[in-house]
C-alpha cells in the first residue's frame, strides 16, 4: 500500500515539474512601422507557435512571415518581397532567450508580474541579441505573457525609399502576446 501511493506521489510529482513547460500555436506578434506620414504599415500574425518554460526561463517563438497580415495588401505584398523581408527564403523570424528570475513568476498565484527577458532575434538569416521588458499574468490557472520591444531594421538588413522616405519607421515596434 505504502508502495503505491510513493509511485503515485512521485508519478504526480514529474507532472507538476513537466508542467512547468508551456507551449501555444497561436500567440501573436504584431509589427507596427507606422509614422506621422503614414498609418497603414502595421501588420499582426496570430499564428505564433511560442514555448515558455517557467522551471528554466527559456523562451522561443517562431513566426512565418508570409502570416503577417496588413490591412492593405499592396504594403503585405512588399513586405513579403525579395528587397524587403524575402520570406521565400527566410520564411520565419525566430526568437529565444531567457526570462530573468524567473523564479518569481507564481503559477498558483494569480497576479501581474514584471519580467525582463534577454535574448537572440533572427529576421532574414541575421541574428541580433534584443532585451525587452515584458509582463506574465496568471489569473485562474492561465499565463499570458507579452514583452513590447524596438528594432532596428537596418541591423537586419531591411533597407530602402519607403524607409528612408518616412513612410516606414526605422525602428517598429514589435509587440509579443503568448497565453498558455
Amino acid at each position: 500500500m505504502k508502495k503505491s501511493t510513493l509511485v503515485l506521489a512521485m508519478v504526480f510529482a514529474a507532472g507538476a515539474v513537466f508542467a512547468q513547460k508551456k507551449t501555444t500555436t497561436s500567440a501573436t506578434v504584431a509589427f507596427d512601422a507606422t509614422t506621422p506620414k503614414d498609418a497603414l504599415p502595421k501588420a499582426e500574425n496570430k499564428t505564433v507557435i511560442g514555448s515558455v518554460d517557467f522551471t528554466t526561463g527559456d523562451v522561443a517563438f517562431e513566426a512565418s512571415v508570409k502570416n503577417f497580415n496588413f490591412s492593405n495588401p499592396k504594403i503585405q505584398e512588399h513586405f513579403n518581397a525579395a528587397n524587403w523581408m524575402n520570406s521565400d527564403q527566410f520564411p520565419k523570424f525566430t526568437y529565444t532567450g531567457k526570462i530573468d528570475k524567473v523564479n518569481k513568476v507564481k503559477l498558483n498565484k494569480d497576479g501581474v508580474y514584471k519580467t525582463k527577458v534577454t535574448g537572440t532575434m533572427t529576421i532574414k538569416g541575421v541574428s541580433k541579441p534584443v532585451e525587452a521588458n515584458g509582463t506574465a499574468t496568471v489569473a485562474g490557472g492561465k499565463v499570458t505573457v507579452s514583452a513590447e520591444l524596438k528594432i532596428k531594421l537596418e541591423d537586419f538588413g531591411i533597407t530602402g525609399q519607403p524607409i528612408d522616405g518616412g513612410k516606414v519607421a526605422k525602428e517598429p515596434i514589435v509587440t509579443v502576446s503568448a497565453q498558455f
